[in-house]
């Protein structure tokens, strides 16, 4: 489809943050670099309207970022212009994919505006996402709790190589520390860049532990011996960033918050990224409000923390789109 004489609408998606639990191979030592491990969040997210315009116009939420990536993709594929509007955000630089679904919301919306034939990997690679991970892409496309397989020979984000349903009743806790952000940027490729590879046997040890423990217990709903997957997994990979991040967790707030949470019944707890978003696993609603309840108790006057109940989300991403007025004097020409 020729994207100039695509019919013009007005479309609005809903891209949904994830929390990214772990890397399983850091050193390649097989051929494969990173490996991700990674669940889809409901209840936070970014959404981004888009329709035709005479001008590119970005506002709203992190409107400075959004506009590079619009005007990257219009200027290399000779796009009309579009009128963008950020009408929520995933909270930057907290550790739950906002940049990668903010680039993917923005990316996919012009494409689906002007006809391009471009799928979600192809806008992250465009658009310089999915350099180590593909989760957030695997949350955009479909939702779930995903496994990547890492980055190979192949110049592209990595591929998707496990995507289950989380069940429905279990819970995330989530942990925000509001006055603290996780290594992000310049800072954060200085970080892979100086940091050693795992020691000789971990790769290993996680591999089997994801393909044999992770997941078999999530396809049984399991939820002890999924819990203690994904602590040990945390563990590891905390330990193993702590020189750059300062200890297991960025925030120590949010560690001692997970601990706590830990004391009162969940079965893992972790930070997702580089933080400084800790998390915690419950078995059900009732089981997290009654966690919640409990830390504001205790951390009444905590500073800066902010606690949410996150269910997973096994969807990708949401779309709806609207005929404008714009479109229907097309269709009529």
């Amino acid at each position: 489809m020729n994207p100039r004489n695509a019919t013009a609408a007005a479309l609005t998606v809903r891209a949904p943050a994830r929390l990214h639990l772990g890397f399983i191979d850091l050193d390649g030592s097989m051929g494969r670099r990173f490996g991700s491990v990674g669940l889809t969040l409901n209840g936070l997210s970014t959404v981004v309207e888009i329709e035709p315009s005479d001008t590119l116009q970005v506002i709203g939420h992190d409107a400075e970022r959004a506009h590079r990536y619009a005007l990257d993709l219009s200027t290399r594929f000779d796009l009309p212009p579009a009128r963008i509007t950020l009408t929520d955000a995933i909270p930057s630089h907290s550790g739950l994919g906002s940049g990668t679904q903010l680039a993917l919301a923005v990316g996919m919306a012009l494409a689906r505006l002007y006809g391009l034939n471009l799928d979600s990997r192809e806008i992250a690679s465009l658009l310089d996402r999915g350099a180590r991970s593909g989760i957030g892409i695997g949350s955009f496309d479909g939702g779930g709790f995903i496994v990547d397989g890492g980055r190979g020979a192949v110049d592209a984000p990595p591929p998707i190589i496990a995507q289950m349903r989380f069940p429905a009743a279990w819970r995330m806790v989530l942990i925000f520390d509001h006055a603290c952000s996780g290594l992000h940027g310049s800072a954060e490729k200085e970080a892979f860049r100086v940091l050693p590879p795992y020691a000789p046997g971990v790769a290993d040890r996680l591999s089997r532990l994801v393909l044999m423990r992770a997941l078999p217990a999530l396809a049984e709903e399991d939820i002890d011996l999924f819990g203690a997957a994904i602590n040990e997994l945390q563990h590891c990979v905390g330990d193993y960033f702590s020189p750059a991040q300062g200890g297991r967790y960025t925030s120590k707030q949010a560690g001692e918050v997970a601990l706590t949470l830990q004391e009162l019944g969940a079965t893992c707890i972790g930070q997702s990224s580089w933080g400084p978003t800790g998390f915690a696993l419950a078995a059900s609603e009732a089981d997290a409000q009654a966690m919640v309840k409990a830390v504001r108790e205790r951390y009444a006057d905590a500073p800066g923390l902010e606690l949410m109940i996150c269910a997973a989300r096994n969807e990708g991403a949401q779309w709806t789109s609207r005929q404008t007025s714009t479109a229907a004097a097309t269709s009529r020409e």
